[in-house]
């Protein structure tokens, strides 16, 4: 149930379009619903202005199924993350309007009509080298998913760093900046350097044996020399969307 659903059913109800109790049949589930494998938090959007979301990996194809029906039902929209192309076949077949994205392995019903992107600025999700493409397209569909204005920027580097800095213009123009990168993890700290605004980085898995799976990543974005920076979890592009929606939204209220 989001802020818009709710007030416009409030309006229905005041207006004597809509009897009270045909309101209360809507919020039947509210403020949340309980299924055999799941509790469904019909109410995070108007405590966090961002829905509940589902994660999709180690679910059976039903259980994501059944969950993102209650979703619609309630709200007319879902967002999932970490899907399988099953799950996306199963969920497409039940929702024609269904937004399979591959690469970043998210699923998602927009809702009808789309609401115009919102926030003080754009979500600019930076990515450092092909092989992280993954973790930023989840950063910058889940972003895009909550109504922020998105651009883009791939392949760009230090082991290139002439190709980010041609790009200038955009990192100055944007007001979040989402930073994915693997190996070395060095990328933020460039581009934090760089902007007035907050970096929020992204380590990936991607990378050789010492690597350590990301953490050497991480370690060096949490050691980050630069000021603004702060990071996520490793291949976490979700909660670095979640966060930069909440500061692209923080003077809206």
């Amino acid at each position: 149930m989001t802020p818009e659903r709710l007030g416009a059913l409030l309006a229905e109800v005041s207006a004597g379009r809509l009897s009270p109790a045909a309101a209360l049949e809507q919020l039947r589930h509210f403020p949340s619903e309980q299924l055999p494998f799941a509790s469904i938090d019909h109410h995070r959007a108007l405590r966090q202005g961002q829905p509940e979301v589902v994660f999709c990996a180690g679910k059976t194809v039903e259980q994501v199924v059944t969950i993102c029906e209650r979703l619609a039902a309630a709200s007319g929209s879902f967002l999932g993350t970490r899907a399988s192309e099953e799950q996306a076949t199963a969920l497409r077949a039940r929702f024609p309007r269904l937004e399979w994205h591959a690469q970043a392995r998210t699923v998602f019903l927009p809702p009808d009509p789309r609401p115009a992107p919102a926030g003080r600025g754009t979500v600019l999700v930076v990515c450092a080298g092909t092989s992280d493409l993954p973790v930023a397209e989840e950063a910058a569909v889940v972003a895009e998913a909550f109504g922020n204005r998105v651009d883009r920027m791939a392949d760009v580097g230090v082991a290139g760093i002439h190709r980010l800095m041609a790009q200038g213009a955009r990192l100055r123009e944007a007001a979040v900046v989402i930073v994915v990168a693997g190996m070395e993890g060095a990328l933020p700290s460039v581009v934090g350097g760089l902007v007035g605004v907050p970096v929020i980085a992204v380590p990936t898995s991607v990378g050789y044996g010492a690597s350590f799976g990301g953490i050497a990543a991480l370690l060096g974005m949490l050691n980050s020399c630069a000021a603004g920076v702060t990071v996520v979890n490793i291949d976490n592009g979700f909660g670095a969307a979640a966060a930069a929606t909440r500061i692209n939204r923080g003077e809206e209220g």
